[in-house]
């Protein structure tokens, strides 16, 4: 009867099949999660003619969504560290895809702001649960790449919307972009049959016999038996995992890390919703203006596969306070204007200073905290970030109702990325690496096969 280490186990594998299914599964449901996301930023230009909506209102509505998503984030983030990550992912998807479905049959801005805010329950409940899930069977030394190349799916289906919305809005009308969100319910059985729950909830809940099979995927070079030992992580005693938040020294990264998520997600939210309208208002035509998106998105994909290697490399805070100040310096110049080459450059290099960043932090985050509150901490996380998500399309129709120039407004999104770099700065890193290092080994305790139940 041998020992095994499933944090180990799954730290020294290498990448394989197992790995590149989980890796495809988890990209396909982030690419719908961004599509969702920024499908409302494609339609606003349209829905702003057709229901006579001021840019407040608008904004307002945009923040329908992002106000679901905090909660969303929170309850599920928390929730899933208690039952697993599996179902919370399950659930979420049904939220947002049917709910944003449902966007595409409604005839007044209260049923879509609804459905939108129930849509957010799912949206802001799937990223932290698929991001931990990634981290728990990632190879300790592409574990940034693994989950920045899952994270680009959220930009690539943020192209997709602006996409879609210039082949089918003028035939179809603005209805059907959103019709195209109730796919991943078509393809969810088949997700839950192949797609693994984590190590520790396994252990937790004694279904020993999935978790071998699990680790023989994992690790096909090992032999492993029902009659091993399993050597896991403790079970942590909080009855609320968000206090673990706070212990071994983590409550300044905590408290730097929300102000980070919070600026961020301002950003990110503030552009994608309003990208489109303020280039109308720099002269340039829906279509052109729709393109930026696309450029904005782009640019994020390039410039989060590109830091991720980096953040592998050098570590995750040398890449990401300057990538953050790079992004606000880029949305300055943004309003400034020039020529088409050079907007579409600044365009990308905020594509990739902003929702690249968002991508990358994530990815920091869920390495920076145990196993055992890592979806606790993306969720909350997440969900004090939504709030600035929240702001974002507020502050945008307010600044657009004020008819300020556009280089004030571009400044305005600008400044937030200065504070998130600011914040990030704080973070102590080899201090919380260390105590999780520390914590996770001498936590280690042996448990007894006799004890598991074998279903």
């Amino acid at each position: 009867m041998a020992s095994i280490n499933t944090t180990e186990v799954i730290s020294n594998s290498k990448f394989n099949r197992f790995h590149f299914g989980l890796l495809a599964w988890c990209f396909i449901i982030i690419l719908f999660d961004g599509y969702d996301l920024v499908v409302y930023g494609t339609v606003v230009p349209v829905l702003t003619e057709e229901w006579n909506l001021t840019s407040v209102e608008a904004g307002a509505m945009g923040s329908y969504g992002l106000f679901g998503m905090m909660f969303g984030a929170i309850f599920f983030g928390t929730l899933a560290d208690r039952i697993g990550r599996k179902n919370v992912i399950a659930v979420s998807l049904i939220l947002f895809s049917l709910f944003t479905l449902l966007c595409g049959f409604a005839s007044t801005p209260t049923i879509f702001s609804t459905f939108r805010f129930l849509a957010g329950l799912g949206l802001g409940g799937i990223m932290p649960n698929v991001i931990a899930l990634l981290t728990d069977y990632a190879p300790k030394t592409m574990r940034s790449m693994v989950v920045s190349i899952v994270l680009c799916g959220y930009s690539f289906g943020g192209m997709l919307a602006p996409i879609l919305g210039i082949l089918l809005m003028p035939s179809l009308g603005w209805e059907s972009i959103f019709w195209f969100a109730g796919i991943p319910l078509l393809f969810l059985p088949i997700m839950m049959k192949h797609l693994p729950e984590t190590s520790t909830h396994l252990i937790r809940i004694n279904r020993k016999e999935e978790l071998i099979r699990v680790l023989s995927k994992v690790s096909p070079d090992s032999n492993f038996t029902i009659h091993d030992e399993i050597v896991e992580v403790k079970k942590s005693d909080e009855k609320l995992p968000i206090v673990g938040l706070f212990k071994n020294s983590r409550a300044l990264s905590t408290l730097m890390f929300w102000v980070a998520f919070f600026m961020c997600l301002l950003m990110v939210y503030g552009l994608n919703t309003w990208l489109p309208k303020l280039m109308i208002e720099a002269g340039y035509a829906l279509n052109s203006s729709l393109g930026f998106l696309i450029v904005l998105q782009g640019g994020a994909i390039v410039g989060t596969l590109i830091i991720a290697k980096l953040c592998d490399r050098y570590g995750s805070k040398k890449m990401l306070v300057p990538l953050y100040a790079l992004g606000a310096i880029s949305l300055t110049l943004l309003g400034m204007g020039g020529s088409s080459f050079m907007i579409y450059t600044l365009v990308a290099i905020a594509g990739a200073c902003t929702i690249g960043a968002q991508n990358l932090v994530q990815a920091y985050v869920s390495q920076y905290y145990p196993p055992n509150i890592r979806s606790t901490a993306l969720g909350v996380a997440s969900g004090i970030g939504r709030i600035g998500g929240m702001l974002g399309p507020i502050l945008g129709g307010f600044l657009l109702s004020i008819s300020l120039p556009i280089q004030l407004n571009f400044i305005a999104f600008a400044i937030p990325g200065l504070i998130a770099a600011i914040a990030l700065s704080f973070v102590p890193v080899k201090m919380a690496y260390y105590k999780n290092n520390q914590s996770e080994q001498s936590e280690e305790i042996k448990v007894d096969s006799n004890k598991m139940n074998i279903l």
